[in-house]
């Protein structure tokens, strides 16, 4: 029989296990059930009572997952805001959750509550999904089991490692087009696997994915300064004069890949160096100006000004050295990564919408450049029990290190010249400079007891300790003296000098119990505690006898309020915030029927989150910030299954409910627009108010059949749908905030699979739903100003319906 059933099953504990096992099959075992190491043992994840969702290879490819946001649209308890390439996602687990969902640049960390591991390194990649042996899912605070601390979970790409058994060699092709767009995408690769000896092989896994996009930008102006943004839209004359439209802007080049040398000296060691590399371009944004009224905009159109490209190149090099040393098998996992991004984009609206007199210049565009470098290390060693002992444990200790440097330049085309500013700057008007390096160091463990054969206990700790050292400097160089100079990045640190910002240290805990019945179902239990660093929000500090208003900026420290009501003031601190931390309660059942042919599970959870890191805007000139609040929960229910309803046939889907919403006030926590005009005041969020990033009921489904035939191969059709209730993009839809409206989506795909090739046609989107995934600031931004048309209310969509083909040979 051929296994390819995707199993989500739903639990937390762990107790003592059978052999340790680092390599384990891609493949699923006979009860339908993915073999995983979320644990660090190899067990299947039915019978690891542990809070996971595994999705095997097999199954990535025969749904077609190209990145984690498709793929976890098929597990409960998560959701992606998925903003495209350009832009990245945020992940959102279990409702935790307070910035507002919009796009911006770079995706250093996916929103920040979930660690993201690539093989044993924790490092936050948009990885492409090609050949991988599962991905692993985890929902909950994982920081006992793992080196990198988590406030809401983890997500484990888990690659094939090189095999000495024998020559691979796999050559994939995919070619699409979507509905909306003219040209015809391709993502190509290969993979091969070669043994040069019984205990040393290589594998390499190449792909390029060349999209060709399918969002429109319209209105971009032929010379920025000089060409009129805001002509008469309904005049063709004026449009054809003023504009260079570019079709299908939002593409994406991504070449990617992996190179991996594996060598096993003797049975008691194995050791692993690889080289990872993900090179990505990508032209514009996924984003639509379509519910923005004072532009003429279709769904698939984007009213920017100016093309938006960007790039990023993230690099990794790592190590994974396991030895079995009889009584336990101790593991190194060491990782160097860098992540290089830089981009352009339209700044007008925000800069005219300041009213700073930028408005009155008839001609005003505006763009900003950023450019970004994060250099990472990491280092862990873990030594993990083996045996039939009824006492297992692990014990862990990590370090890591983390440099950010990162500019960002602003220019107003034109503007320099009118109001007589240094014509050698380029009509550079706003630039900023940041460095920020973060140190930390952790021990983590957990010891395990079979207190009979069906009940178990386990309890776990961790201890952190870390540093945050932080730079910053911002100028306007419109009217900078001949003191001001520009710089690169590559100058940033002869430029700034880092001194202490944060210096915190702490514990965690947690326990659980867990019992199985004999015909194997069991019912668990689970307090865990999880934890998120603080950082800084950048900025110079305010005087104190400082006002606000004009263009400067800086941010207020503790006690500083200016404004004739100090209780719509938020009044913390706008230059850092402090770590948040929740304690997690969780309870639960996983559960096998008809000689598991069915599997069913479920889990009920209460999260209560302190000082919950929220997105805000600074009192002067309103800019993002991140501040602390005072208590914020989630609590829901997930339900997840699987059916083989005859060898040929299989069914599996989920449901989940989360409730997440603020249990204190925040005073002055949403700006709000008070037109007309864009005069702002600032809103309270209050207790009760729902969080947002994330629906409060999701589920989906997903069937295959399979025919074999007389030949040895099988016709397959498989179809699948996902859908998602409304999500707010701001704290209780406050400020005037924009709700995404909820969406389903469905693919359907029919298949020729022989022994070493295949081939398959597929729809995804069949019904080509509009689906909007998040929304940069808010309707009440759709004002004129003089003759200019703000536009900066945007939402980011997924992609309409797209109909393919793919293909695979295989030779081994």
């Amino acid at each position: 029989m051929t296994a390819s059933l995707l199993t989500l099953p739903i639990g937390t504990a762990i107790v003592a296990a059978p052999a340790f096992a680092q390599e384990v099959s891609a493949e699923e075992d006979d009860s339908n059930v993915i073999i995983v190491t979320a644990t660090r043992r190899a067990e299947s994840v039915q019978d690891i009572p542990i809070n996971i969702a595994a999705v095997g290879g097999d199954q990535i490819e025969e749904q077609g997952f190209d990145d984690i946001s498709e793929l976890v649209a098929f597990v409960p308890g998560i959701n992606v805001a998925d903003q495209g390439g350009r832009d990245g996602n945020r992940i959102v687990v279990r409702g935790l959750n307070a910035d507002p969902i919009a796009s911006a640049f770079g995706q250093e960390d996916g929103g920040g509550s979930v660690a993201t591991y690539v093989g044993d390194i924790p490092l936050f990649v948009d990885l492409r999904l090609n050949d991988l042996q599962r991905v692993e899912v985890l929902l909950g605070p994982q920081g006992t089991l793992y080196g990198a601390g988590t406030l809401g979970g983890a997500i484990r790409y888990i690659p094939n490692k090189p095999d000495f058994s024998g020559v691979q060699f796999e050559a994939r092709a995919d070619a699409y087009t979507y509905k909306e767009g003219d040209g015809i995408s391709s993502d190509v690769g290969f993979t091969f696997n070669l043994p040069f000896s019984d205990n040393f092989a290589i594998r390499g896994s190449f792909d390029y994915l060349n999209d060709q996009g399918f969002i429109d930008y319209p209105f971009v102006v032929r010379e920025p300064g000089v060409s009129n943004p805001d002509p008469d839209f309904n005049n063709a004359a004026e449009r054809e004069a003023n504009f260079d439209p570019i079709e299908d802007a939002n593409t994406e080049e991504i070449l990617g890949g992996r190179i991996a040398a594996r060598w096993q000296p003797i049975d008691a060691i194995d050791a692993t160096l690889t080289y990872y590399f993900q090179l990505s371009e990508y032209g514009g944004r996924n984003t639509s100006s379509f519910r923005t009224t004072t532009i003429p905009s279709g769904r698939y159109e984007f009213g920017g000004r100016v093309a938006e490209p960007n790039e990023r190149d993230t690099q990794l090099l790592a190590l994974e050295v396991t030895a079995d040393l009889g009584f336990a098998e101790l593991t190194s996992a060491t990782g160097y990564a860098t992540v290089k991004e830089n981009g352009q984009r339209d700044q007008t609206d925000l800069l005219i919408s300041l009213e700073y007199s930028y408005e009155t210049f008839p001609t005003f565009t505006a763009f900003t450049f950023e450019d970004e470098e994060t250099e990472v290390f990491n280092q862990e060693l873990r030594l993990v029990s083996k045996g039939d002992s009824p006492l297992s444990w692990i014990v862990g200790a990590f370090y890591n290190k983390n440099k950010y440097n990162a500019l960002s330049s602003e220019f107003t085309p034109g503007y320099g010249a009118l109001v007589g500013a240094r014509p050698d700057l380029n009509d550079l008007e706003y630039f900023e400079a940041d460095r920020t390096r973060l140190e930390e160091f952790a021990v983590f463990g957990e010891i395990g007891y079979n207190i009979t054969d069906a009940w178990s206990v386990t309890v776990g700790g961790r201890y952190y300790d870390y540093s945050l050292d932080t730079a910053n400097s911002t100028d306007f160089p419109l009217f900078a003296g001949p003191e001001f100079n520009p710089y690169p990045l590559s100058d940033i640190e002869n430029q700034l000098t880092l001194t202490p910002n944060q210096s915190r240290n702490g514990e965690l805990f947690k326990i659980n119990t867990a019992y199985k019945f004999g015909d194997g179902n069991t019912v668990y239990a689970t307090f865990s505690q999880g934890f998120r660093v603080g950082e800084t929000n950048g900025g110079q500090p305010c005087p104190d006898m400082f006002m606000p208003g004009g263009q400067g900026l800086c941010l207020l420290g503790p006690g500083q309020q200016f404004s004739p009501d100090p209780n719509d003031i938020f009044p913390g601190n706008e230059r850092f915030f402090e770590p948040d931390t929740v304690n997690s309660y969780e309870i639960g059942a996983k559960t096998t029927w008809l000689n598991g042919d069915l599997i069913l599970n479920g889990a009920l959870f209460f999260i209560d989150w302190k000082d919950p890191q929220i997105a805000a805007t600074s009192i002067n000139a309103g800019t993002s910030i991140t501040v602390n609040g005072v208590s914020a929960e989630s609590k829901g229910f997930e339900l997840s299954g699987s059916w083989r309803v005859t060898d040929n046939f299989r069914l599996s889907g989920n449901f989940s409910y989360t409730d997440a919403k603020l249990t204190a006030d925040v005073p002055g926590l949403v700006q709000t627009i008070q037109p007309p005009g864009f005069g702002t005041s600032l809103e309270a969020g209050q207790d009760g108010d729902r969080l947002p990033g994330s629906p409060k009921t999701q589920y989906s489904i997903f069937g295959e059949y399979r025919l074999p035939l007389n030949n040895g191969a099988d016709i397959i059709f498989n179809g699948s749908y996902a859908w998602q209730g409304n999500v707010l993009t701001v704290i209780g839809g406050r400020g005037g905030s924009f709700t995404l409206p909820s969406y389903g989506r469905a693919d359907i795909a029919l298949g020729y699979q022989a022994e070493r090739w295949s081939i398959t046609a597929y729809a995804n989107n069949l019904f080509n739903d509009f689906s909007e995934s998040s929304a940069s600031n808010t309707p009440l931004n759709n004002q004129m100003i003089l003759t200019h048309n703000v536009r900066r209310f945007r939402t980011n969509v997924l992609p309409p319906r797209s109909i393919g083909l793919r293909a695979k040979f295989k030779f081994q």
